[in-house]
Protein backbone atom coordinates (compact mmCIF):
# COMPACT_ATOMS: atom_id res chain seq x y z
CA UNK A 1 0.00 0.00 0.00
CA UNK A 2 1.22 3.32 -0.58
CA UNK A 3 2.80 5.50 2.51
CA UNK A 4 0.63 8.22 3.10
CA UNK A 5 1.81 11.99 2.86
CA UNK A 6 3.05 13.27 6.40
CA UNK A 7 0.77 16.15 7.19
CA UNK A 8 2.92 16.12 11.05
CA UNK A 9 5.98 16.15 11.82
CA UNK A 10 6.94 16.06 15.56
CA UNK A 11 10.67 17.59 16.45
CA UNK A 12 12.03 16.41 19.58
CA UNK A 13 15.85 17.97 20.72
CA UNK A 14 17.13 15.76 23.66
CA UNK A 15 20.48 15.91 25.31
CA UNK A 16 20.81 13.09 27.83
CA UNK A 17 17.15 12.52 28.16
CA UNK A 18 17.66 8.43 28.37
CA UNK A 19 15.01 8.02 31.27
CA UNK A 20 12.48 9.84 30.14
CA UNK A 21 12.72 9.00 26.50
CA UNK A 22 9.88 5.51 26.37
CA UNK A 23 7.51 7.44 28.82
CA UNK A 24 7.41 10.41 26.41
CA UNK A 25 7.11 8.42 23.16
CA UNK A 26 4.14 6.51 24.91
CA UNK A 27 2.29 10.02 25.61
CA UNK A 28 3.30 11.22 22.01
CA UNK A 29 1.75 8.54 19.96
CA UNK A 30 -1.67 8.31 22.48
CA UNK A 31 -1.81 12.34 21.80
CA UNK A 32 -1.20 12.15 18.13
CA UNK A 33 -3.48 9.56 17.41
CA UNK A 34 -6.09 12.09 18.45
CA UNK A 35 -5.00 14.20 15.84
CA UNK A 36 -5.62 11.98 12.88
CA UNK A 37 -3.30 12.89 10.51
CA UNK A 38 -0.63 10.79 9.09
CA UNK A 39 2.32 11.96 11.55
CA UNK A 40 6.10 11.15 11.75
CA UNK A 41 8.21 11.48 15.09
CA UNK A 42 11.78 13.00 14.41
CA UNK A 43 14.84 12.45 17.47
CA UNK A 44 17.45 14.82 17.42
CA UNK A 45 20.17 13.32 19.49
CA UNK A 46 22.30 16.19 20.55
CA UNK A 47 25.38 14.34 21.58
CA UNK A 48 23.69 12.69 24.44
CA UNK A 49 26.55 10.74 26.84
CA UNK A 50 23.93 8.45 28.58
CA UNK A 51 21.61 5.90 27.30
CA UNK A 52 20.01 7.49 24.99
CA UNK A 53 21.21 6.09 21.53
CA UNK A 54 20.11 2.66 22.85
CA UNK A 55 16.80 3.72 23.54
CA UNK A 56 16.12 5.34 20.60
CA UNK A 57 17.07 2.62 18.54
CA UNK A 58 14.52 0.44 20.20
CA UNK A 59 12.00 2.97 19.32
CA UNK A 60 13.05 2.90 15.75
CA UNK A 61 12.57 -0.76 15.47
CA UNK A 62 9.29 -0.79 16.94
CA UNK A 63 7.69 2.12 15.41
CA UNK A 64 8.41 3.19 11.73
CA UNK A 65 7.03 6.37 11.88
CA UNK A 66 10.01 7.46 14.11
CA UNK A 67 13.23 8.86 12.91
CA UNK A 68 16.38 9.48 14.73
CA UNK A 69 19.04 12.16 13.85
CA UNK A 70 22.33 11.85 15.52
CA UNK A 71 24.18 14.63 16.20
CA UNK A 72 28.65 14.08 16.54
CA UNK A 73 28.73 16.58 19.65
CA UNK A 74 26.53 18.73 21.91
CA UNK A 75 25.91 21.82 19.17
CA UNK A 76 22.62 23.52 21.43
CA UNK A 77 19.38 23.11 20.67
CA UNK A 78 19.54 25.84 17.96
CA UNK A 79 21.41 23.44 15.75
CA UNK A 80 19.26 20.70 17.30
CA UNK A 81 16.15 22.26 15.83
CA UNK A 82 17.44 23.43 12.26
CA UNK A 83 18.55 19.59 11.75
CA UNK A 84 15.03 18.61 12.57
CA UNK A 85 13.60 20.61 10.52
CA UNK A 86 15.88 19.90 7.28
CA UNK A 87 14.22 16.36 8.13
CA UNK A 88 10.82 17.04 8.47
CA UNK A 89 8.55 16.50 5.99
CA UNK A 90 4.98 17.62 7.01
CA UNK A 91 3.30 20.69 6.53
CA UNK A 92 2.95 21.49 10.45
CA UNK A 93 5.90 21.31 12.90
CA UNK A 94 5.32 21.14 16.34
CA UNK A 95 8.57 21.04 18.96
CA UNK A 96 8.80 20.04 22.41
CA UNK A 97 11.47 19.28 24.60
CA UNK A 98 12.14 15.82 25.57
CA UNK A 99 11.96 16.32 29.42
CA UNK A 100 8.28 15.31 30.09
CA UNK A 101 7.36 19.02 31.44
CA UNK A 102 5.88 20.02 27.96
CA UNK A 103 2.51 17.37 28.02
CA UNK A 104 2.02 16.31 24.52
CA UNK A 105 -1.60 16.04 24.70
CA UNK A 106 -1.84 20.05 24.91
CA UNK A 107 -0.71 19.07 20.81
CA UNK A 108 -4.22 19.27 19.35
CA UNK A 109 -4.92 22.31 21.22
CA UNK A 110 -2.07 23.91 19.34
CA UNK A 111 -3.56 22.04 16.08
CA UNK A 112 -6.97 23.48 16.55
CA UNK A 113 -6.04 27.51 16.92
CA UNK A 114 -3.11 27.39 13.60
CA UNK A 115 -6.31 25.83 11.93
CA UNK A 116 -8.31 29.79 12.81
CA UNK A 117 -5.53 31.58 10.43
CA UNK A 118 -2.10 31.79 12.77
CA UNK A 119 1.52 30.13 10.99
CA UNK A 120 3.10 29.93 15.11
CA UNK A 121 1.42 28.86 17.92
CA UNK A 122 2.88 29.20 21.06
CA UNK A 123 2.64 27.06 24.20
CA UNK A 124 2.14 29.34 27.35
CA UNK A 125 2.85 28.07 30.51
CA UNK A 126 0.69 29.29 32.64
CA UNK A 127 1.53 27.65 36.07
CA UNK A 128 5.37 26.82 36.04
CA UNK A 129 6.42 23.83 37.63
CA UNK A 130 9.67 25.43 38.09
CA UNK A 131 12.25 27.03 40.79
CA UNK A 132 11.49 30.13 41.59
CA UNK A 133 15.10 31.52 39.90
CA UNK A 134 14.26 29.95 37.31
CA UNK A 135 10.20 31.40 37.20
CA UNK A 136 11.62 34.64 37.89
CA UNK A 137 14.34 34.73 35.41
CA UNK A 138 11.82 33.84 32.30
CA UNK A 139 9.50 36.63 33.77
CA UNK A 140 11.84 39.07 33.38
CA UNK A 141 12.86 37.90 30.03
CA UNK A 142 9.91 37.39 28.52
CA UNK A 143 9.11 41.32 29.94
CA UNK A 144 12.44 42.84 28.43
CA UNK A 145 11.68 40.50 25.07
CA UNK A 146 8.23 41.77 24.98
CA UNK A 147 9.14 45.64 25.42
CA UNK A 148 12.11 45.61 23.31
CA UNK A 149 10.38 44.01 20.20
CA UNK A 150 6.86 45.19 20.56
CA UNK A 151 5.81 41.34 19.87
CA UNK A 152 3.29 41.10 23.46
CA UNK A 153 3.83 37.23 24.49
CA UNK A 154 3.67 35.94 27.61
CA UNK A 155 5.92 32.89 26.96
CA UNK A 156 8.29 33.15 24.22
CA UNK A 157 10.35 30.61 25.18
CA UNK A 158 8.15 28.03 25.84
CA UNK A 159 9.43 24.53 24.30
CA UNK A 160 5.94 23.47 23.05
CA UNK A 161 4.92 25.15 19.54
CA UNK A 162 3.36 24.30 16.49
CA UNK A 163 3.92 26.01 12.83
CA UNK A 164 3.60 25.77 9.35
CA UNK A 165 6.21 24.93 7.35
CA UNK A 166 7.01 27.94 5.83
CA UNK A 167 8.07 29.57 9.32
CA UNK A 168 10.57 26.83 9.48
CA UNK A 169 11.61 27.36 6.25
CA UNK A 170 12.12 31.19 6.03
CA UNK A 171 13.84 31.71 9.52
CA UNK A 172 17.56 30.18 10.08
CA UNK A 173 18.18 29.18 13.91
CA UNK A 174 21.50 29.05 15.30
CA UNK A 175 23.43 29.99 18.15
CA UNK A 176 20.74 30.37 20.85
CA UNK A 177 18.13 32.30 18.59
CA UNK A 178 15.43 29.20 19.32
CA UNK A 179 14.60 31.19 22.25
CA UNK A 180 13.16 34.23 19.91
CA UNK A 181 11.78 32.01 17.29
CA UNK A 182 7.83 33.73 17.72
CA UNK A 183 9.68 36.73 17.34
CA UNK A 184 11.58 36.45 14.28
CA UNK A 185 7.96 34.77 13.01
CA UNK A 186 6.23 38.05 13.98
CA UNK A 187 8.91 40.44 12.50
CA UNK A 188 8.13 38.46 9.16
CA UNK A 189 4.94 39.23 9.30
CA UNK A 190 3.70 35.71 9.93
CA UNK A 191 0.87 35.65 12.07
CA UNK A 192 1.79 34.46 16.04
CA UNK A 193 -0.44 33.82 18.85
CA UNK A 194 0.30 31.31 22.03
CA UNK A 195 -2.56 29.18 23.92
CA UNK A 196 -1.99 28.14 27.74
CA UNK A 197 -0.48 24.80 28.18
CA UNK A 198 -0.15 22.34 30.79
CA UNK A 199 3.41 22.09 32.52
CA UNK A 200 5.06 19.38 34.21
CA UNK A 201 7.41 19.01 36.80
CA UNK A 202 10.95 17.42 36.07
CA UNK A 203 10.60 13.78 36.81
CA UNK A 204 14.29 12.69 35.50
CA UNK A 205 17.59 14.38 34.76
CA UNK A 206 18.66 17.69 35.64
CA UNK A 207 17.86 20.73 34.15
CA UNK A 208 20.76 22.76 31.66
CA UNK A 209 19.69 25.99 33.09
CA UNK A 210 21.94 28.47 34.38
CA UNK A 211 22.69 31.94 34.98
CA UNK A 212 24.92 32.47 32.22
CA UNK A 213 21.89 31.47 30.11
CA UNK A 214 20.54 34.53 31.34
CA UNK A 215 23.34 37.27 30.07
CA UNK A 216 23.86 35.11 26.74
CA UNK A 217 19.94 35.53 26.37
CA UNK A 218 20.68 39.40 26.62
CA UNK A 219 22.91 39.15 23.62
CA UNK A 220 20.94 36.76 21.53
CA UNK A 221 18.12 39.43 22.14
CA UNK A 222 20.26 42.32 20.94
CA UNK A 223 21.01 39.85 17.93
CA UNK A 224 17.24 39.54 17.37
CA UNK A 225 16.85 43.20 17.23
CA UNK A 226 19.38 43.72 14.56
CA UNK A 227 18.58 40.80 12.40
CA UNK A 228 14.70 41.96 12.38
CA UNK A 229 14.19 45.36 12.38
CA UNK A 230 17.95 46.72 11.18
CA UNK A 231 19.07 44.12 8.73
CA UNK A 232 17.97 45.65 5.57
CA UNK A 233 19.20 49.22 7.34
CA UNK A 234 21.90 49.04 9.83
CA UNK A 235 22.60 52.99 8.90
CA UNK A 236 19.51 53.76 11.04
CA UNK A 237 21.13 51.22 13.97
CA UNK A 238 24.51 52.53 14.19
CA UNK A 239 23.47 56.03 13.11
CA UNK A 240 21.10 56.42 16.00
CA UNK A 241 24.06 55.81 18.23
CA UNK A 242 25.76 57.48 16.48
CA UNK A 243 23.89 60.67 16.46
CA UNK A 244 23.36 60.32 20.11
CA UNK A 245 26.96 60.31 21.14
CA UNK A 246 27.85 63.16 18.92
CA UNK A 247 24.78 65.64 19.77
CA UNK A 248 26.14 64.49 23.95
CA UNK A 249 29.99 65.13 23.12
CA UNK A 250 29.16 68.74 21.21
CA UNK A 251 26.86 69.66 23.95
CA UNK A 252 29.91 69.07 26.53
CA UNK A 253 32.62 70.88 25.19
CA UNK A 254 29.95 73.49 24.32
CA UNK A 255 29.55 74.04 27.58
CA UNK A 256 32.86 74.27 28.31
CA UNK A 257 33.88 76.49 25.08
CA UNK A 258 31.24 79.12 26.29
CA UNK A 259 33.08 78.64 30.15
CA UNK A 260 35.83 79.06 28.61
CA UNK A 261 34.95 82.49 26.61
CA UNK A 262 32.74 84.50 29.24
CA UNK A 263 34.94 83.92 31.86
CA UNK A 264 38.61 83.26 30.79
CA UNK A 265 39.12 79.85 32.33
CA UNK A 266 37.64 76.03 32.15
CA UNK A 267 37.28 76.08 35.72
CA UNK A 268 38.85 72.85 35.76
CA UNK A 269 36.21 71.20 32.95
CA UNK A 270 39.35 69.92 30.95
CA UNK A 271 38.24 66.41 31.80
CA UNK A 272 34.74 67.00 30.95
CA UNK A 273 36.29 68.87 27.34
CA UNK A 274 38.06 65.74 26.25
CA UNK A 275 34.89 63.22 27.13
CA UNK A 276 33.08 65.61 24.90
CA UNK A 277 35.99 65.02 22.26
CA UNK A 278 35.56 61.11 22.49
CA UNK A 279 31.91 61.14 22.39
CA UNK A 280 32.19 63.25 19.08
CA UNK A 281 34.73 60.74 17.84
CA UNK A 282 32.85 57.74 18.88
CA UNK A 283 29.77 59.61 16.95
CA UNK A 284 31.97 59.99 13.74
CA UNK A 285 32.90 56.50 13.60
CA UNK A 286 29.35 54.75 14.42
CA UNK A 287 28.27 57.07 11.34
CA UNK A 288 31.20 55.58 9.00
CA UNK A 289 29.95 52.00 10.54
CA UNK A 290 26.70 52.58 9.22
CA UNK A 291 27.22 54.01 5.95
CA UNK A 292 29.43 50.78 5.30
CA UNK A 293 27.37 48.54 6.37
CA UNK A 294 24.83 50.06 4.25
CA UNK A 295 26.32 49.98 1.20
CA UNK A 296 27.51 46.37 1.89
CA UNK A 297 23.59 45.35 2.45
CA UNK A 298 23.03 47.51 -0.77
CA UNK A 299 25.20 45.51 -3.14
CA UNK A 300 24.58 41.96 -1.30
CA UNK A 301 20.91 42.89 -2.39
CA UNK A 302 21.50 44.22 -5.65
CA UNK A 303 23.31 40.55 -6.11
CA UNK A 304 20.65 38.69 -4.78
CA UNK A 305 17.88 37.16 -7.52
CA UNK A 306 14.77 38.94 -7.68
CA UNK A 307 12.63 36.49 -6.45
CA UNK A 308 14.31 35.96 -3.05
CA UNK A 309 13.32 39.25 -1.59
CA UNK A 310 9.93 39.02 -2.26
CA UNK A 311 7.60 37.73 1.65
CA UNK A 312 5.83 34.59 1.05
CA UNK A 313 2.60 34.91 0.80
CA UNK A 314 -0.89 32.52 -0.12
CA UNK A 315 -3.09 32.32 -3.47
Amino acid sequence: MPIPRVLLSVVVPLHNEAASLLVLHKELVSSLTSVRQPYEIIYVNDGSTDNSSAVLSTLTGKDNRVKVMTLRANFGKSEALAAGFGLAAGEIIVTLDADLQDDPMEIPKLIRKLDEGFDLVSGWRVHRKDTLTKRTSSLLFNWGTSLVTGVRLHDANCGLKAFRREVAVEIPLYGELHRFLPVLAAKKRFRVTEVPVRHRPRLYGTSNYGWGRSWRGVLDLLTTIFLTDYSTKPAHFFGRIGFLLFTLGFLMDGYVTSIKVTTGTTGGRIPMLLAGILFMVLGVQLFSTGLIAEMITHYFLRSRPKTTQLPSARF
